[in-house]
């Protein structure tokens, strides 16, 4: 069921958005060569703390999950496109580093995903992530009243496709409010006029999951998910209120 959101709620989720937008350049700032992903988790989790919020994916189970997620960030190294633990694996020069995390204020939820560039990266990866960054940004400019779902997808996904990359299949944006995970499910392509209306109120987390090499994923015994064939993955992701005017980005 998709929920439109009250002014009263859409306050709460804009400060949690504030809140969490606040954070992210210094979780990215301290991602540099050498640093564990242990470290980098444990910063987000003390961040997140000190404003008064929790973090959202901490013992939270997703879909498809065999087990509770045991950590705050998911930090995804190369052809792991998201869900990767942050584990005492230390970052190198050369590696596309996905953090995505959360925190949820008052009992809502807000989300939010960068790709960090560590030390110096190969041409090819820098494209990937500037292709992805920028296929968010088209998304987000397609969330009016009266668009449909499609409109969001369609345009992340010709974009990507103009580039050379893929978007890969099977891995979504969604609802949030209440839940890190509300309906709808936001697919990063699609056909324009098609799926559900845009309406204000609406609140989505739009997240483009693009891939070097392939449409198609594998999931890891850790529940993460990496590109079939090894190849290179970059991810973004918004909080994003419909209002009547347009995308507001609350994150």
């Amino acid at each position: 069921m998709v929920t439109i959101k009250t002014k009263e709620e859409l306050a709460v989720m804009a400060k949690a958005g504030r809140l969490l937008s606040g954070i992210v350049p210094k979780i990215a700032a301290a991602a540099k060569v050498g640093v564990a992903l242990k470290n980098l988790d444990q910063l987000a989790h003390e961040l997140i703390l000190k404003t008064g919020a929790e973090p959202a994916f901490l013992n939270y189970q997703p879909q498809g999950a065999s087990k509770p997620y045991p950590a705050t960030i998911c930090a995804s190294i190369n052809d792991i496109i998201v869900h990767g633990l942050p584990t005492a694996y230390r970052l190198r020069d050369g590696d596309l580093l996905k953090l995505d995390f959360g925190l949820r204020l008052k009992g809502y939820y807000s989300d939010t995903a960068i790709t960090v560039p560590i030390g110096r990266i190969s041409d090819e990866a820098k494209k990937l992530v500037d292709t992805t960054k920028k296929a968010l940004v088209l998304g987000i400019k397609q969330m009016k009243p009266g668009n449909h779902l499609g409109d969001i997808g369609y345009a992340i996904d010709s974009y990507v496709r103009s580039r050379g990359f893929y978007v890969v299949e099977g891995l979504t944006g969604h609802g949030i409010g209440r839940e890190l995970h509300e309906d709808p499910s936001v697919f990063n392509n699609g056909k324009p006029g098609a799926g559900m209306e845009l309406k204000e109120g609406m609140v989505l987390a739009i997240e483009p999951m693009i891939a070097a090499g392939t449409t198609r994923i594998v999931q890891l015994p850790d529940d993460s998910y990496a590109t079939y064939d090894g190849s290179l993955s970059a991810h973004f992701e918004h909080t994003v209120e419909i209002t009547k005017t347009g995308p507001r980005i609350l994150t």
